[in-house]
């Protein structure tokens, strides 16, 4: 009877096949992580911060997440150029979720 279910559910049109689709990635998470505890952050604060990223994967990691409306790219018109990253709205709204995933793995990192 449940595989009746399954054949006629579609995953892709779920809220979490969505969000999943905003977050998905090695990186974009810690970016916006990093952005919750620190913001505004710069790119090179956000390359140092997460170490082992290249800054062509970082650059692009960060224009997905401003097209998906979940960062703030701020440019700032001086020399040397200087340009800050933090949360939207809509990127603090998902916090609250990437906050429980901190405190579930606090809660177990240790078991």
């Amino acid at each position: 009877m449940i595989s009746k279910y399954i054949e006629q559910a579609d995953f892709e049109d779920t809220g979490f096949s969505y969000t999943l689709s905003l977050i998905s990635g090695r990186y974009k998470m810690v970016i916006l992580y990093c952005l919750m505890e620190f913001e505004p952050v710069r790119f090179n604060e956000l390359r140092r911060y997460i170490r082992n990223i290249s800054d062509k994967t970082l650059s692009s990691n960060l224009k997905e997440l401003e097209a998906d409306r979940l960062i703030i790219r701020k440019e700032y018109p001086q020399i040397p150029p200087k340009v800050e990253y933090s949360l939207s709205e809509r990127g603090r709204s998902l916090m609250k979720v990437l906050d429980q995933l901190c405190v579930w793995g606090e809660e177990h990192k240790n078991s």
